[in-house]
Parts: C-alpha cells; sequence; structure tokens
C-alpha cells in the first residue's frame, strides 16, 4: 500500500502525527523602525487548511519565513504543540516550504527531484517515497521527465511533491498558483486542498488572492498592518466583515458612511447615502453615533421603479453597465455621490435596455446590510495600490530541504493567541 494513498488512516500513511497545534505567541518582526508583524497570537489547529491573507507590505509573507525559520522574530515563540521552534534552524524544523518559484533542479528527472530530500538523509527507500510522493499528485506518468519538458502546472505538481516526500507536520504554500493561469490556477485550487484532505497535513496558504483563500481554506485570516483584522471561516468573513476593510479587500462591498438614528425592535435605523436603511444589530459592531453602512453588490436587486413594501430602497443613476458573461455590472450613483455597484445574473434579457444616465431603485434584504466602524472605505484599495508597500515585505528566499526530524509530542493552548475554530 502506497504511504501516501490507499486505505487506512491518515496516521499510516508515512506522516509522522502532528504534535498538536501550530502555535504563534506575540510574534513580532521588526527590521530597523518598520514592524513587518505587530505582536501576532495565532492558533492553527493541525490538520486544518488555513489562509494567510492580505495585500502586498501586510506581514503575510514574513510571518511563513518565521514559521519556516528562514527569518528569527524579534520577540516572540513559535510552536508545534509543546515544542518551540522559535531558535530551531530551517532544516530541523518539521516543515516544508513551496514557493512561487517552484526550484526545480533542471540536470535532474521528476522523480530525481522528488527523492533529492531523502536521498540526502541517506533514507534507504528514497525511491519508494519519490514514486508514491508523484502519484499523490497523479504525476507518475511523468517521472522520467525533466522539469523543462512540463507545464506549469505540473511543474507545480511536482514541487508539491517534493515537499510532501519529506513527511513534514506543517506544509507551507507561499503562492504558489501566482504563476499559472486563471483556468489552472482554479485547477489546481481543488487539486491542493484534494490532497490536504487525503494526506491530513497543516497546510498554511499565504496568498493576495481572495479566490484562492475561500475555495481551499478551512479558515481565513486576513492580515493589514502585519496584525490581523478578522479571521473565522471563509464564507462568514465575506458575508459579515467587521472592519471596511476586510470588507474591501475580500470581495467588493457597497459602503457609505451614515449615522444611527434610532432602532427599530431588532433593527438599527440609519441615515445614509440620502435616506434611511435598517442594519440588523446582530449584523452590526457599532450600535450607534456614527458607522459605515455597507452591503455586497450581488445582494443589491435593480428596479426600473420605487419597490412597493417597507424593506431598504435607495435612488440612483446608472453611469455604467458592464457584460461580464454569466452577470451583468451595473455602476450607478446614489443620492450621496457614491458609487456603487450591482451584479446582476444575466437572466432577465429586458434588463439589457437600462444606459448611463438611466434612473433606477436599488433595493436589498435588512439581513444583507452590515455595519462597521467608521473607517476610510478606500483602505484596501489604497493599500494595493501602494507602490511602496510590496518594497516592505521581503520575499522568501529559496531553500532545498527545510524539513527535520524533531521531538516533543502534545499540544498546548495560549490565551492570548487567536483561536482558529476547528
Amino acid at each position: 500500500m502506497s504511504i501516501f494513498g490507499g486505505n487506512g488512516s491518515k496516521a499510516t500513511r508515512g506522516f509522522r502525527e502532528a504534535r498538536g497545534n501550530l502555535r504563534l505567541t506575540g510574534v513580532t518582526k521588526e527590521f530597523g523602525d518598520f514592524t513587518a508583524v505587530d505582536d501576532l497570537g495565532l492558533e492553527v489547529p493541525r490538520g486544518s487548511f488555513f489562509a494567510l491573507l492580505g495585500p502586498s507590505g501586510c506581514g503575510k509573507t514574513t510571518t511563513l519565513r518565521m514559521v519556516a525559520g528562514l527569518e528569527q522574530p524579534t520577540r516572540g515563540r513559535i510552536l508545534i504543540g509543546d515544542t518551540d521552534l522559535t531558535g530551531s534552524r530551517p532544516y530541523e524544523r518539521p516543515v516544508n516550504t513551496v514557493f512561487q518559484s517552484y526550484a526545480l533542479f533542471p540536470h535532474l528527472t521528476i522523480r530525481d527531484n522528488v527523492a533529492f530530500g531523502p536521498k540526502r538523509r541517506g533514507e534507504a527507500d528514497a525511491g519508494k517515497l519519490a514514486d508514491d510522493a508523484l502519484e499523490l499528485v497523479q504525476m507518475s506518468h511523468l517521472a522520467a521527465r525533466k522539469p523543462a519538458q512540463l507545464s506549469g502546472g505540473q511543474q507545480q505538481r511536482v514541487a508539491v511533491a517534493r515537499a510532501l516526500v519529506n513527511r513534514p507536520e506543517v506544509l507551507l504554500l507561499d503562492e504558489p498558483l501566482g504563476a499559472l493561469d486563471l483556468k489552472l490556477r482554479r485547477q489546481m485550487q481543488v487539486e491542493l486542498k484534494r490532497i490536504q484532505t487525503e494526506v491530513g497535513l497543516t497546510f498554511i496558504h499565504v496568498t493576495h488572492d481572495q479566490e484562492e483563500a475561500m475555495t481551499m481554506a478551512d479558515t481565513v485570516a486576513v492580515m493589514n498592518h502585519g496584525r490581523i483584522e478578522q479571521m473565522g471561516h471563509p464564507e462568514v468573513l465575506y458575508d459579515l466583515p467587521k472592519t471596511s476593510f476586510v470588507a474591501n479587500f475580500l470581495g467588493q462591498s457597497n459602503l457609505g458612511d451614515g449615522r444611527v438614528t434610532g432602532t427599530d425592535g431588532d433593527d438599527l435605523v440609519v441615515e445614509v447615502a440620502g435616506t434611511t436603511v435598517r442594519i440588523p444589530k446582530s449584523r452590526s459592531t457599532v450600535h450607534d453615533g456614527a458607522i459605515t453602512f455597507g452591503v455586497r453588490p450581488e445582494k443589491v436587486r435593480i428596479r426600473d421603479q420605487r419597490p412597493d413594501g417597507a424593506g431598504n430602497d435607495v435612488k440612483a443613476t446608472v453611469v455604467d453597465v458592464s457584460f461580464t458573461g454569466v452577470a451583468t455590472q451595473f455602476l450607478v450613483t446614489v443620492a450621496s455621490g457614491t458609487t456603487w455597484a450591482v451584479y446582476e445574473q444575466n437572466l432577465d434579457v429586458e434588463r439589457n435596455h437600462l444606459r448611463p444616465g438611466d434612473e433606477v431603485w436599488l433595493e436589498w434584504e435588512s439581513g444583507h446590510a452590515f455595519g462597521v466602524p467608521v473607517n476610510d472605505v478606500e483602505a484596501a484599495a489604497a493599500t494595493v495600490a501602494d507602490p511602496d508597500a510590496a518594497k516592505a515585505e521581503p520575499r522568501a528566499h529559496q531553500s532545498a530541504d527545510t524539513s527535520g526530524d524533531g521531538t516533543g509530542d502534545g499540544s498546548g493552548s495560549d490565551p492570548d493567541a487567536l483561536a482558529v475554530p476547528s
């Protein structure tokens, strides 16, 4: 039976049982007077697929490099279970990394590339380990080829196999899909999730791509300026962001500053965009005073006439209509002068008559709205567009085999850590 596949529990597939959750306690990384990671507390359950999501310069890659041992934290501790890895060298850690640049040896066959780590450690069954790893990523039929004879997606699979063959407890993925085209990237998202589920390892995926994070991860942590702004299940983060940054970075949101003027049962009454709207109290982190109202574009319906009933609605003017295939995007301006986006599936052919300059009404259900503290609603866009932001966070250098055997057992928890829901 393959050590990576076949029947039986994950513990019998050649992977050592993780000693516990990965924990970062008070981790800070400073480069001179710049703080890349700021007092980060985090706990990732073993066997989960975890994503660090954020724009360039937010600290996500620096965090990954510290877990890998490629950077030392200025302060704080990194542990797996009760084993402190903070001062360990990369090759002493039960961790492997897959980089965006696959760093395959061009003169070796695919099989020899994958077997390189076990051979260097003197393992007698290095060839068998390589064969099993290639079988897991469905690349056995190309084992005799050289890297130059493979497509980008195939090379990416080989890079994953070369990391998995070392049987790490934690696999780090540093934007490994960034060099692939859109269609192949989506295919590999499904493949990586399949592999993670099959082998049961802890995967930590660093990316700025929200679709990657939401497609693959059990839990997503959105980082900004070295801190985690919000963490949880992708669906929860998307549906109920806690800050304007998360609302803008994880998808697109229609945001507007307003003021809470009262309550109506379980709803807040808010004046925003020249009208009165309602937000469920349970969907707002602000219950009085200034507030930023938000609703996702796909939750808004566009109408030719004012809707009947007591729902939320606002008058708007169409400024742009864009056909995107499965949907049409309408850009409209509301009374406050703010531009909103509305996405509608192309089910109503009569909707095509709308043109820039047409007056329409926007309607949405109260249960789809959310409220967050007043902030710079352009924060996410400004961070992504900042050309200097990418310079603030050093990129990972290539490293061959960063796995180690490690010892120790048990698991622990830290009251200051952000515990990932399992």
